[in-house]
């Protein structure tokens, strides 16, 4: 006989019982030098309120056939963000995770599985400039390719309250993307802030969302 216990649904947090999916609509220029603006009409839903985790992160997010792009604003800060070019996976900032295949039912990633990390700050001699780049996803069949210099952009906007990122990953970062075939993406998203605590998109750290691709959520590349 066995001793197993039947788990206690009550104590699950909400989005467990989901499979998500959301719209992303398309905007031009995304990958222009001068930069862009995302409006409320690119927000992502804010998914950790099903759970009563207050969403402290407006996250915007746009595509085009040139790549992928995200806007967030962390505001309510009373200092700057921390970040470290030596502590990627520890600084305050955005981290994504893209699957261009979008085969939600898998645990273990491919090499069509991305991870990127954008702090808005760390980087240059005083340690203000902005800094992309790209991490391993843990227990990976396969590693995606490398990426290389200007595959990803960020640029940010500092203050002591808080901050705005824009960043983007070219078409040349993402093995797999091609919207017109394949307009569905695998993606979560956390943003990280030392004092604002953790925000996640479609599982949360109960979850091993950083390298199950299974805790994703899909996203439709529409417009």
């Amino acid at each position: 006989m066995s001793d197993a216990q039947p788990i206690d649904a009550s104590l699950l947090p909400p989005r467990q019982f989901f499979r998500f999916s959301a719209d992303v609509l398309r905007a031009d220029g995304l990958e222009s030098p001068k930069g862009f603006s995302l409006d409320e009409s690119y927000a992502l839903p804010a998914l950790g309120e099903l759970d009563g985790r207050t969403a402290f992160a407006d996250v915007r997010m746009a595509w085009n056939p040139a790549g992928l792009a995200w806007q967030i604003t962390v505001a309510g800060k009373t200092q700057l963000p921390w970040c470290r070019d030596s502590r990627w996976e520890d600084s305050d900032g955005l981290q994504v995770w893209i699957d261009t295949r979008a085969t939600l039912n898998v645990h273990r990633a491919s090499r069509f599985c991305h991870r990127f990390v954008y702090l808005p700050r760390g980087g240059g001699p005083a340690g203000e400039e902005p800094l992309a780049d790209q991490l391993l996803i843990n227990r990976a069949k396969e590693n995606a390719r490398p990426v290389r210099p200007r595959e990803l952009t960020v640029r940010a906007t500092t203050t002591g309250g808080g901050y705005t990122l824009w960043a983007f990953a070219s078409t040349a970062a993402l093995g797999g993307y091609d919207p017109a075939q394949q307009p569905r993406l695998g993606f979560t998203y956390a943003v990280f802030d030392r004092e604002r605590g953790l925000q996640t998109f479609s599982a949360g750290p109960e979850f091993p969302y950083e390298e199950d691709p299974s805790c994703w959520s899909e996203l439709r590349l529409v417009g």
